[in-house]
């Protein structure tokens, strides 16, 4: 975060030694300093919209009214009036200001058109886009794949007895264990109400297994912690290339899952 702050400083200080070089002309670069603004924006939409965020955008927003007006005032000083230079940094820093906020509103939309609302993860329709891309590397590398499909066994009887807040927390407990034991390459979503799907980049049957038991053990540890009486069932399928489509593979894997926790429930009936 504070390297791409310095980028964004830098970036208007080049900005400001070049409209100052060419303040003698007759060309203007006073609408590149909306570019620091924008991408200052752009990072705040991306982040969590701490209070530090806001803070952010307005000091770059004030750094960029201050170096224009300075390069500005430079060309002619000490002829420049100090009132006309005061008025341009205060009405140039409530401008950005605005633009920086707008974009990042526009920004944030968007990501969340992206998102689950409820666990962050990414909806549907973007993880099979997605898929849809790791199944072309796949076909162009005949590097394997996997996919995992999780779903939590007993969430329905949690949700009754504990409330849906207690059952909204649950979900983004899963949702955590997964981003916290997928690899970087790996991509996770909430396809349903109680269903996460986890796609393994470069990953054989072996490496799809241990990842899955490692992700059951850590999630069902948080459950136990919280003293919720829920577990977790998966299925999962290797393949290469894009013989099936991510629907076709989609309904395997989820067939999968629910025959691996129907034979657990005979085993716990036993």
């Amino acid at each position: 975060m504070l390297l791409r702050i310095f980028l964004i400083v830098l970036e208007v200080l080049f900005i400001t030694v070049l409209n100052y070089y060419m303040a003698s002309s007759y060309y203007s670069l006073d609408v590149l300093y909306c570019l620091p603004v924008i991408q200052t924006a752009h990072f705040r939409a991306l982040q969590s919209q701490r209070s530090s965020d806001t803070k952010i955008l307005s000091a770059i927003a004030i750094l960029c009214a201050l170096a224009w007006s300075l390069a500005e005032a430079a060309v002619t000083w000490p002829d420049f009036p100090v009132s006309a230079f005061l008025m341009n940094v205060i009405t140039r820093a409530v401008t950005f200001a605005v633009i920086g906020r707008v974009i990042t509103t526009i920004w944030k939309e968007k990501e969340n058109l992206r998102k689950d609302v409820l666990t962050g993860l990414v909806n549907r329709v973007e993880f099979i886009k997605w898929f849809e891309e790791k199944q072309v590397e796949s076909q162009k590398t005949q590097k394997p794949y996997s996919l995992l499909f999780f779903n939590i066994d007993n969430f329905r009887a949690l949700n009754d007895k504990l409330g849906h807040q207690i059952g909204d927390e649950a979900l983004q407990s899963l949702a955590t264990t997964l981003l916290e034991n997928s690899r970087g390459n790996d991509g996770s979503s909430r396809i349903g109400s109680d269903e996460f799907v986890l796609l393994l980049a470069d990953a054989d049957e072996q490496i799809c297994l241990v990842l899955a038991d490692r992700i059951c053990q850590a999630a069902e540890d948080k459950f136990k912690q919280h003293g919720w009486d829920i577990t977790l069932s998966y299925g999962h399928v290797t393949e290469v290339g894009n013989l099936r489509s991510v629907h076709e593979l989609l309904r395997a894997v989820g067939e999968k899952m629910y025959l691996n926790k129907e034979l657990k429930q005979k085993q716990l009936s036993i």
